[in-house]
């Protein structure tokens, strides 16, 4: 939602989508999703792809310190902002401003502050479809896991998870939408529980 906001606004080149992935394990953090699948969603979306490799177990420093050399390429080149998903964590946004000041880049928030119901809506409305792979079993029950994100999804979320679950508390894949120019195409694998908490299902 946050790429097609920026193609919305039309004020905006973009260069490159980034991502994190941990080394060894070849899948996006926190996600669990396939290096090989967000290759897929790139190049659906006709766009470059960044890939920013950080340890298992990384620590701050090391993720930021990995970070800021990817950032620091893009900003020899004459890249000057880096765009972010990040809703109404004011947290999160900050540490975001903080780390991109060190590379004398801007940050852009598409989504921010948007109601996160309406968007939720709208995400579904636009014909984007997504799969639920990870869910923090702290907030969700595992039987969210491996959903399709559609209106059944949404009515059934307890009331302290937030529809995009900007919190933490569910994680997904987007496999198409207005700006692909092709579905992804996948298959679900495995459903497993990690460190006694986080469920993931496997996309293949």
């Amino acid at each position: 939602m946050a790429l097609y906001k920026i193609y919305e606004s039309g004020k905006y080149e973009i260069s490159s989508l980034l991502v994190t992935v941990t080394e060894g394990y070849e899948r996006v953090s926190m996600h669990g999703i396939r290096k090989a699948l967000v290759e897929m969603q790139a190049k659906a979306l006709g766009l470059a792809l960044e890939v920013v490799f950080i340890p298992k177990d990384s620590t701050n420093g090391e993720y930021e310190s990995r970070m800021q050399a990817a950032l620091t390429k893009y900003r020899q080149t004459g890249v000057k902002a880096a765009a972010f998903g990040d809703i109404f964590l004011q947290d999160v946004r900050n540490y975001r401003l903080e780390n991109l000041a060190k590379v004398e880049m801007n940050a852009v928030f598409p989504l921010w502050k948007r109601n996160t119901s309406e968007l939720a809506n709208e995400f579904i409305n636009l014909g984007f479809k997504a799969i639920v792979t990870c869910v923090d079993t702290q907030f969700l029950s595992r039987e969210f896991c491996g959903r399709e994100f559609d209106r059944d999804f949404l009515s059934e979320l307890p009331d302290n998870v937030d529809p995009c679950g900007e919190n933490g508390e569910f994680h997904t894949f987007v496999s198409t939408g207005p700006i692909f120019d092709k579905d992804i195409d996948y298959g679900k694998g495995e459903v497993v529980l990690r460190e006694n908490r986080f469920c993931y299902c496997d996309l293949i």
